[in-house]
């Protein structure tokens, strides 16, 4: 039934392709898409055709013919937009529909030539959408006031993020200019059962959206490893045992930091070179080169006979097509089970192939979480996605977008598009209007003859090239060898003269840096000084921790642990066997110890940081471990209720604590672009809604009973 409903033109692409039969995604889609007018969530595992399941329908129910652009097609990377456009244009190629990239990367006369012609399907990032909107507001409406579909490609990697907040404002201004309604269909192997609903939201219109999931799953054997490393730097055994495992095989090695995953490609092509192994060992992250990156994945793409190893951070998590790979290696453990969700559909996208998955861990806890990890995807847990619902710091971004783009307007009319867009539904006008006042004192707004247009502080920062993007990008060094440029690597005080650093699965020495140009030329480094390593953390979910306990509490064997990996497990175990009968919901370990407390919490990230945050308000010092899930606490005693009742009394105050904080530090707001622009008590609200979950750490303190034991 599905087959007959497309149009020739398209039954004709799929006959050409040799196709045997349609993926249960796409027979899905192509019922719902071709016979309704609602909005659509694809979700399926990697590599099971959703690209093809949103356009061919789409293809076959749109009259091309008409002007203006018909689909837009957004992702989150412009190397996914490059990969995906060979795919699409060869889908449209016989139906004579022109297909465009619109990025920064992308050839300016083949813009030019679809704004005097406007029509088929643009490929897009929101950033550049967000740049059309503020430089060429005629540009928005010439293409795109004829748009029927936006389809969204990587949804999930937009969810409670504040670039997704960003899209969502970006789709509302979208459909404003459209007369009719905008159909969006998302794309996403990575959406768990309670984040449907945040996806759904995420269109402007969840009754009018449907979720299509096809819950086929690839069988996938993993094999557990321990290596300790004493040092920042693995283990030499580790590496002999990862090379050993990859050598013969086409493989992504993810490690959780650029440091790392440089350090792996340079020490396993060595090995490699001492044996007479291949020598296709890459690096694959940020900051290496754009063109060094492209020419990694062309090569990884269209190699059929040589064997691969490509070191990677998430710039190959998602859905650039590399081709077939053998086997997925992660090095300790993944922030997050949809991280690992991710990682392990790069390989076996086969039909009827198994996915092959290596987990290497380096300390105790990593094993731990990386176990805990693995035994939730198994069951097919999936973090739950929290959307901002009242960001204030974005709404402060598109309120200087807005301004810039209409050249003046009035107050009315900016309340009014602020109503209207469902990015901002929760923020009450009360709130809007005393950001635009805040706004207009600072000068990023200004008042002429009843009309708000942009003030001079806020031409500076709209005329930036920063403006269009929302998430933060750390200061980067140019890295230059004889003049070519190998790549970028971020600001760091241990960046000096003759220090070696990896890039581009090399070794470089520092030979001269010029902090105004910010720029670094390197040698080949030769004197084996060990390099300078960079990378960062994340949150882990509360699910998560709670399954690490409950694995520290169980006797269960698990037959994907070697030797090593279970003796190490044991030994965990060991640590906590006082706590053996503990309830998980209840219950919580306190080792005191040398006139320190240790509180092992089990409770997620964000949790964690409030915790500390808000004990440390009482001027009780701790340090905490979120690695271990533990806080410190230099006392030889505690009153846990005592304790909860005078953290419950601090927290009646957090935003004079939380201003405090900010005035000392306004690093603590760092991971919000553009919140430091805020009047202090949004930044305040900015900071316990993305930051901390202080409701989350008043009610742990509420339901928790410590289980003590002494060493």
């Amino acid at each position: 039934m599905s087959y007959k409903l497309l149009s020739e033109p398209v039954r004709k692409y799929i006959r050409k392709k040799r196709w045997e039969s349609l993926r249960p995604i796409q027979a899905a889609a192509i019922d719902r898409i071709i016979t309704t007018d609602s909005n659509y969530i694809l979700a399926s595992r990697t590599a099971s055709g959703k690209t093809e399941a949103a356009f061919l329908p789409i293809l076959s129910k749109i009259d091309f013919n008409k002007r203006g652009v018909q689909v837009l097609y957004i992702s989150p990377l412009i190397a996914l937009i490059n990969d995906q456009f060979y795919r699409i244009e060869d889908l449209c190629k016989d139906l004579e529909i022109k297909v465009t990239k619109w990025h920064g990367e992308a050839k300016r006369s083949l813009k030019n030539e679809l704004i005097k012609n406007p029509e088929g399907i643009v490929l897009i990032t929101p950033e550049s959408i967000e740049a059309m909107f503020v430089n060429s507001p005629y540009n928005v409406y010439a293409l795109f006031e004829n748009l029927k579909y936006i389809v969204i490609d990587e949804i999930h990697s937009f969810l409670g993020v504040d670039r997704g907040t960003q899209l969502m404002s970006l789709l509302s201004r979208l459909q404003e200019i459209n007369e009719n309604r905008i159909v969006i269909i998302g794309l996403s192997a990575t959406i768990g059962n309670e984040n449907y609903i945040e996806a759904k939201k995420f269109t402007g219109n969840s009754p009018e959206t449907k979720v299509l999931l096809d819950k086929t799953k690839k069988e996938t054997q993993a094999k557990f490893k321990y290596f300790e490393s004493k040092t920042k730097e693995l283990s030499l055994d580790l590496l002999k045992d990862l090379y050993l495992e990859t050598n013969n095989n086409k493989v992504l090695i993810f490690p959780n930091s650029r440091g790392r995953t440089e350090e792996i490609a340079v020490k396993l092509r060595k090995l490699s070179d001492r044996v007479n192994g291949h020598k296709n060992y890459y690096s694959h992250h940020s900051s290496v080169d754009k063109e060094i990156r492209e020419s990694i994945e062309f090569f990884a793409k269209n190699n059929e006979r040589f064997n691969f190893c490509i070191a990677c951070t998430s710039t190959l998590e998602l859905g650039i097509d590399i081709g077939s790979v053998d086997k997925i290696v992660q090095i300790d453990s993944t922030h997050s089970v949809s991280s690992l969700v991710q990682r392990i559909g790069r390989s076996g996208r086969k039909e009827g192939e198994k996915s092959y998955l290596n987990l290497y861990a380096t300390n105790k806890w990593s094993l731990l979480q990386s176990l805990a990890c693995w035994l939730l995807y198994k069951t097919d847990y999936l973090e739950p996605i929290k959307i901002a619902t009242k960001p204030y710091d974005i709404l402060f971004h598109q309120l200087l977008s807005i301004a810039k783009q209409l050249s003046g307007c009035k107050r009315t009319e900016i309340l009014n598009r602020f109503k209207a867009n469902f990015a901002f539904q929760d923020i009450s006008e009360d709130d809007i209007n005393y950001i635009i006042d805040y706004s207009i004192e600072k000068d990023y707004l200004e008042v002429i003859q009843n009309e708000i247009i942009l003030g001079l502080e806020g031409e500076n920062i709209v005329n930036s090239r920063e403006f269009y993007s929302v998430f933060k990008t750390e200061p980067n060094f140019q890295v230059l060898h004889s003049g070519r440029k190998i790549g970028e690597i971020p600001f760091s005080p241990q960046i000096r003269l003759n220090e070696n650093l990896l890039l581009a699965a090399r070794v470089w020495k520092i030979r001269d840096i010029d902090f105004n140009s910010g720029k670094i030329e390197v040698t080949s480094a030769t004197d084996g000084k060990k390099p300078m390593f960079f990378g960062g953390g994340g949150n882990i979910d509360l699910i998560v921790r709670k399954e690490m306990l409950r694995i520290l509490k169980s006797d269960e064997v698990y037959t994907e642990l070697n030797e090593s990996s279970s003796s190490v497990i044991e030994e965990l175990r060991y640590g906590f066997k006082g706590f053996s009968t503990i309830e998980l919901e209840t219950e919580r370990p306190l080792i005191v110890k040398e006139g320190k407390l240790i509180l092992y919490t089990f409770t997620g990230t964000k949790i964690n940081k409030s915790l500390s945050f808000l004990i440390a308000l009482l001027g009780i010092n701790t340090f905490l471990d979120d690695h271990t899930s533990s806080i410190e606490i230099e006392a030889s005693q505690l009153n846990f209720k005592d304790l909860t009742k005078e953290i419950k009394i601090v927290y009646n105050d957090i935003n004079i604590y939380l201003a405090d904080a900010l005035d000392k530090n306004e690093a603590l707001l760092g991971f919000s672009k553009w919140g430091l622009f805020l009047p202090i008590k949004y930044q305040c609200e900015v900071l316990k809604d993305r930051y901390f979950d202080f409701e989350g750490a008043i009610e742990f303190m509420n339901t928790i009973n410590l289980i003590e034991i002494k060493k």
